[in-house]
C-alpha cells in the first residue's frame, strides 16, 4: 500500500508497516471477554458472523460520514474486508476476524501478519484471513473475491476513484477528512459503530488507557521529564511534533514535549519536520527518543560524528526503540499494537530517565 503519513520517510514506513511478547494485548482481550468470530464462514471452530456473542444486542441502521460522502449500513455486517492501517486490528480486537485484510511487510512476520495480529489470532484459535496484496491502490479483484458486505478503509490513502470502485463491491467507509490522518481512537470507534459494537469499542479504549496509565503510575520518574522524539536516517533528521500520535503516547506516559521541539519547528504545522545538522545542538530535552529499524542502524547513529552535537548523546540520555515492529506499533497506534509494544517502550525509556537523574 502507499505510505501512511505518520512516518516521514519511506524506508521506515510502508503502508503495511511500522518484541514485547509478554502478553499485554492478551490482558486487554481477556478483560473485554469478547469472543473472536470469523465473519461469513461456517467452518467448525470459526464461529458465525458479526452478530455473534459480543455484539450489541440489536443493530440499528447507521450512517457514517466520510471524505467521499456517507455510507449507510442497514444490517450488521457479516463479512468484513479492511484496507489501510488499524481497521483490521480494531475489528479483531472487537471480536471480528475480517474475511480479507492487508498483507504487511514492514515489521511483519514472514506470513504477512504483524506480530500483534498473529498473537491475537492464535490466542483465539482463529484462522488467518485472506491477506490482500500490497500496492498503491486497493487490489479490487481480490477484495471482490472475498465477497464482503462492508469495506473498512477509514485510515487509508484511497482516492475518490478508488472509493467509487470499492463502493461497487460493498458499502465502503473512507477516512473522515484527509488520507492517512484519522486519529487511531476514531478508527476504533468508527469500526465499532460499523460492526454494531460501539459499546465494546468504548470498553476497549478504556482498557487500553488503563494499561498505559498503569505503566505511567509504575514509573513516576517519567512525570515532568521533557522529551523529543526523532527518526534518523542517512538522508535526514526528523523531529516529531505534538500532533503526532507517537508524541501523544509519550505524554500519556507522563512526559512533556520539550519546548525546543516547538521552537525549532518554526512555521511548519505538520506532524514532523526536518532539522538541519547545524541546529542539532538546539534540540534540548531531558530525554531523546530515537526510532530505528535495527541494531545496525542504532550503532551507525551512535558512531556518526554528526550526531554528537546532540546534547543528549553526551549526557547518555538517548533512548532507542529498535525494530520495525516496534516502530510500526506506534506509527500510528492501533487497537492491538499499542499494548503489544508498551513494555518495550517503557524498558527503553527507563535507563535514559535514570541517566537524567544521576
Amino acid at each position: 500500500m502507499a505510505p501512511r503519513t505518520s512516518l516521514p520517510h519511506p524506508s521506515a514506513d510502508r503502508r503495511s508497516a511500522g518484541h514485547s511478547r509478554r502478553g499485554a494485548l492478551g490482558l486487554a482481550l481477556a478483560a473485554l471477554a469478547v469472543p473472536l468470530v470469523a465473519c461469513g464462514t461456517d467452518d467448525a471452530g470459526r464461529g458465525g458472523d458479526a452478530s455473534a456473542a459480543g455484539a450489541d444486542a440489536a443493530f440499528a441502521p447507521v450512517t457514517i460520514e466520510h471524505a467521499f460522502g456517507s455510507t449507510t449500513l442497514e444490517q450488521r455486517p457479516a463479512r468484513v474486508a479492511t484496507w489501510g492501517w488499524g481497521s483490521s486490528d480494531a475489528a479483531i480486537a472487537l471480536g471480528v476476524v475480517p474475511v480479507a485484510m492487508p498483507r504487511n511487510s514492514y515489521g511483519a512476520e514472514d506470513d504477512g501478519l504483524m506480530p500483534w495480529q498473529r498473537q491475537a489470532l492464535d490466542a483465539a484459535g482463529a484462522e488467518v484471513p485472506t491477506l490482500l496484496s500490497e500496492g498503491d491502490a486497493p487490489p479490487f479483484e481480490e477484495i471482490a473475491a472475498a465477497a464482503p458486505d462492508v469495506i473498512l478503509a477509514n485510515y487509508s490513502g484511497i482516492t475518490e476513484a478508488d472509493y467509487a470502485k470499492l463502493a461497487k463491491i460493498a458499502p465502503t467507509i473512507a477516512y473522515p477528512e484527509k488520507p492517512w490522518s484519522t486519529p487511531w481512537r476514531d478508527v476504533v470507534t468508527t469500526v465499532g459503530t460499523a460492526l454494531g459494537r460501539a459499546s465494546q469499542a468504548q470498553t476497549l479504549l478504556r482498557e487500553i488507557d488503563a494499561q498505559v496509565a498503569a505503566a505511567a503510575q509504575a514509573h513516576p520518574e517519567f512525570a515532568g521529564r521533557t522529551i523529543a522524539a526523532v527518526a534518523i536516517d542517512p538522508a535526514a533528521f526528523y523531529v516529531y511534533t505534538p500532533a503526532d500520535p507517537r508524541v501523544q503516547f509519550l505524554e500519556d506516559l507522563g512526559f512533556e514535549v520539550a519546548p525546543s521541539v516547538s521552537r525549532l519547528a518554526g512555521d511548519e504545522q505538520g506532524f514532523y519536520y526536518t532539522l538541519s545538522p547545524e541546529r542539532l545542538d538546539e534540540l534540548t530535552s531531558d530525554v531523546l527518543l530515537s526510532y530505528v529499524p535495527d541494531e545496525a542502524r542504532r550503532t551507525a547513529i551512535a558512531d556518526d560524528a554528526t550526531y554528537r552535537a546532540l546534547p543528549q548523546m553526551g549526557a547518555g540520555t538517548v533512548a532507542s526503540v529498535v525494530g520495525e515492529s516496534y516502530v510500526s506499533a506506534v506509527s500510528p497506534p492501533t487497537a492491538l499494537s499499542l499494548t503489544w509494544g508498551l513494555d518495550a517502550f517503557v524498558e527503553a525509556l527507563v535507563p535514559a530517565v535514570r541517566a537524567v537523574e544521576a
